[in-house]
């Protein structure tokens, strides 16, 4: 139910506290965040390791890498 940016910016948050090669599962029903978290992880230098649509869903799943 959040809308954008915020998954964007919990995702960055989430991923700054992470251990080094620890993965973070995002789900949202905001169609913009499938955009904007990849595009956050791609300035940040974190991975998208997978994005997957599930009806209004988008899962992705995210890496700090080590």
């Amino acid at each position: 139910g959040l809308k954008c940016p915020l998954p964007s910016l919990m995702a960055r948050k989430a991923l700054r506290v992470a251990e080094p090669d620890a993965e973070i599962c995002v789900v949202t029903d905001d169609p913009m965040a499938a955009i904007d978290v990849p595009h956050m992880c791609r300035q940040e230098g974190y991975d998208v390791i997978s994005i997957a649509r599930e009806g209004d869903l988008a899962r992705m799943v995210l890496k700090r890498p080590a």
